[in-house]
């Protein structure tokens, strides 16, 4: 199997190279590229990029910022492995669990697997932020009979082709509860495994608002009432 780690970027110049460092020095149990897509950084970010030298990275430019779905979905066309996982470049997130996350599936326990922060004073923004991500939760668990410990995880990984047919529109933050409700709504329900995480602040960079926080819970409404897209293949536990 190859593994395609998605990596959106958006003036990053402060942590990108420790990014790149980090998610090409894990020992994974399979194939890997990593694909960074720069969404138009107007920072040093692009000239890091062109400076970074290992066969298994690919570099994608948007000439202007379109946001993280956007970037994902050029990041997901250009993938060249059988399965996909995003991940960040602003070390919230540890490259190392990414094979945790893939052991289930090299298991034939799953396809859908997301990594469920467990939040603590060392590893949340602020208390507001961590209930709104519980509250975006709790309602996709109510709105599909389902119980997610973390929707809103940027570590979800899942075949590349199960992704492509998802047909995500949000060109935003909006990507996350998209992806997840039209999984939900197709009858996936993503297996779910412990990662750990260190929240940055607003000084550092945080950009995701209480605004993302509304688009997300009517993003799920939305898919709730739509029916199942007979484009995705069958589901999988």
């Amino acid at each position: 199997m190859k593994l395609s780690i998605l990596m959106p970027v958006y003036n990053e110049e402060a942590r990108l190279g420790e990014a790149l460092k980090q998610a090409l020095d894990v020992d994974y149990p399979c194939e890997i590229e990593l694909v960074v897509v720069d969404d138009g950084s107007k920072d040093r970010t692009r000239e890091i990029l062109q400076s970074a030298d290992d066969s298994r990275l690919r570099v994608i430019l948007h000439e202007r910022n379109q946001g993280k779905g956007a970037a994902i979905m050029t990041a997901v066309t250009a993938a060249s492995g059988e399965y996909m996982v995003i991940l960040d470049a602003d070390l919230e997130y540890q490259p190392l669990d990414i094979p945790r996350l893939l052991e289930p599936v090299l298991d034939g326990r799953t396809t859908v697997v997301y990594g469920n922060r467990t939040f603590g004073s060392h590893s949340s923004f602020s208390y507001w932020y961590v209930m709104g991500n519980k509250a975006v939760t709790t309602a996709a668990n109510v709105l599909y009979n389902c119980y997610l410990g973390d929707l809103e995880t940027c570590f979800k990984l899942m075949p590349v082709e199960l992704y492509r047919s998802l047909r995500v529109k949000s060109r935003g933050f909006g990507m996350e509860a998209e992806v997840t409700g039209k999984l939900l709504r197709n009858r996936y329900r993503p297996y779910e495994v412990p990662i750990s995480y260190h929240a940055r602040s607003r000084e550092e960079g945080k950009k995701i608002t209480w605004r993302d926080g509304v688009e997300a819970l009517w993003i799920l409404v939305r898919e709730r009432v739509r029916r199942p897209s007979l484009s995705i293949p069958g589901p999988t536990a």
